[in-house]
């Protein structure tokens, strides 16, 4: 018989004594003591038992399942760390993302404030380029002289510096100073070889030669420039003053 059915068995029995009255009424007074003692022994010997059972069962039960919440309590933590590392993963490619998206508006706003300032500045340019070209054209050489240095001090990389530097060399020619207008044009050939005052700077530096009487200088010159220069405009008429000497 299962301890479990047992007590209750024992219990009723103990109670069914006690409800019979003293213990001689049925047995001898001394076997009865001795028998009601030997089965109250014997009933506390398995409500004992069965306690020790019950809460060995009760401990195994709670064990499983303080294991199966560990199990679930890791589950659960691989899972939230996970998401954890997702969410880092999300957040540091958001944060990619805003620099990214800063850095590329960062450009182009720069490219449009540069922009802008090269318009503004190269808008000056011209002016100023201009202001010292009318004088030359209105055959103030001195001031067309003075205007275009001035510009070229002040915009020494600008495109125009180097149409700048050849009027001022035929300035020069136009005052009659020779070896002025011979200096300024070989700036215009040594600095800007590829430009296309490059040729019309050595055809002056040839007229200048010829202007200080040196025949010789100025046919070397213009050999030099139908061989460098040999497709230019100032290539044909060196071609034809070659021709004529």
């Amino acid at each position: 018989m299962r301890a479990a059915a047992v007590v209750p068995a024992a219990l009723a029995l103990v109670a069914l004594l006690g409800a019979a009255g003293p213990a001689h009424a049925i047995f001898p007074d001394e076997e009865a003591r001795a028998g009601v003692k030997r089965l109250e022994e014997r009933v506390g010997r398995i409500e004992a038992d069965v306690g020790q059972r019950a809460d060995r069962k009760a401990l195994f039960d709670l064990l499983n399942e303080l294991e199966a919440v560990r199990r679930e309590m890791a589950a659960l933590r691989g899972q939230f760390e996970v998401l954890v590392n997702r969410i880092d993963g999300l957040d540091k490619r958001q944060k990619d993302l805003y620099v990214d998206l800063d850095t590329r508006l960062r450009k182009v706003e720069q490219a449009s404030v540069e922009k802008e300032t090269a318009a503004r500045q190269s808008a000056a340019e011209t002016q100023a380029y201009e202001a010292a070209l009318a004088q030359f054209k209105a055959n103030n050489f001195g001031s067309a002289i003075q205007g275009l240095q001035e510009f070229m001090k002040t915009h020494p990389t600008s495109p125009l510096a180097p149409s700048a530097q050849y009027w001022i060399g035929n300035a020069y020619y136009a005052l009659r100073d020779y070896k002025s207008a011979i200096a300024e044009q070989q700036k215009v050939v040594a600095t800007w070889p590829e430009h296309a005052k490059a040729p019309d700077a050595m055809l002056n530096i040839a007229s200048s030669q010829a202007e200080l009487g040196d025949v010789n200088g100025a046919r070397n010159t213009l050999k030099l420039l139908v061989g460098k220069y040999p497709n230019s405009p100032a290539a044909e008429q060196a071609k034809q003053r070659l021709a004529r000497r």
